[in-house]
């Protein structure tokens, strides 16, 4: 049996230059008895290339968002034409709280969920279009090869929270330290492989939380791991933990920025994979 992972959509193009991308991130996973959908791209070009790519999105069994970007959540309303009722969705439970970026003039943009909580709730017939699946604990098991983890604590000091990201209450824009961040593994024969959205919270505290949690290697990450704006000695740091936790596949993307790659790419000769739109990575079970 054999773990089958399509990215959809993400920041570079496929090779071929026949599918769409765009500052966003989504993935496609087959397993023998499920099939699940990780996050939505920006836009719903990333229905577009699936269709393209042979994949059927109205079979998902499961959907999991890893945090309320919109560069993550946007494809959300073209998804739900395609689902069966009642799809479960998984998401943490700050998923619906307003978020912004502080811009260099001093004001705020709104960058979060660009549809209401409402849209998820009901179709045309009154019927619910996605069953909710709010997820506070550490770590959730929702069947016996998928675990989502959640609250990770800040261990490392080099990977702080960025500046730039703000949530808002009834009245004051307030540092979002992403406690609606959720991350996917997928227990294989080699270990755990690590779906990320963006690492909002640090790739480094999250493969921390991931072994810590589950006593199991991580064999392999695949993601966002928000590397674009860090210095030499994060960039650095983040290889030698990446070695000591045994991370072996490494295709990451979408917010690790060039330099993140380049050195990943180094690092890792072996392991590093360039992760663009439609790249495909398959694992024994």
């Amino acid at each position: 049996m054999s773990l089958k992972i399509t990215t959809l959509i993400e920041n570079m193009p496929d090779k071929d230059g026949k599918l769409a991308y765009e500052h966003g991130f989504s993935v496609w996973i087959e397993l023998e008895n499920e099939k699940i959908l990780f996050d939505t791209g920006q836009t719903g070009a990333f229905a577009k290339n699936a269709e393209q790519l042979g994949i059927d999105l109205s079979v998902a069994d499961r959907i999991i968002v890893s945090h309320g970007h919109y560069d993550h959540t946007g494809g959300i309303p073209e998804l739900l034409g395609k689902l069966k009722s009642r799809t479960p969705f998984y998401m943490g439970k700050e998923f619906f709280i307003p978020k912004y970026k502080l811009l260099e003039d001093g004001s705020y943009k709104y960058n979060g969920n660009p549809f209401e909580k409402e849209l998820l709730m009901e179709d045309s017939e009154k019927h619910p279009k996605a069953e909710l699946h709010y997820i506070e604990e550490d770590v959730t098991r929702i069947s016996e090869q998928l675990l989502l983890f959640k609250n990770f604590s800040r261990m490392t000091e080099y990977e702080k929270p960025n500046p730039k990201f703000y949530v808002k209450d009834a009245q004051n824009y307030i540092p979002d330290l992403f406690p609606d961040e959720i991350a996917l593994g997928i227990i294989t024969k080699q270990g755990i492989v690590l779906i990320v959205g963006c690492s909002h919270v640090g790739i480094v505290n999250i493969l921390n939380a991931v072994q810590k949690t589950t006593g199991l290697p991580v064999a392999a990450v695949l993601g966002g791991t928000h590397l674009v704006e860090a210095d030499k000695e994060r960039l650095d740091k983040t290889a030698e933990a990446m070695k000591r936790y045994g991370v072996r596949t490494i295709a990451v993307s979408h917010c690790t920025g060039e330099a993140g790659m380049e050195l990943l790419k180094r690092e890792f000769p072996e392991g590093f994979v360039l992760n663009t739109t439609g790249t495909v990575l398959e694992f024994d079970i």
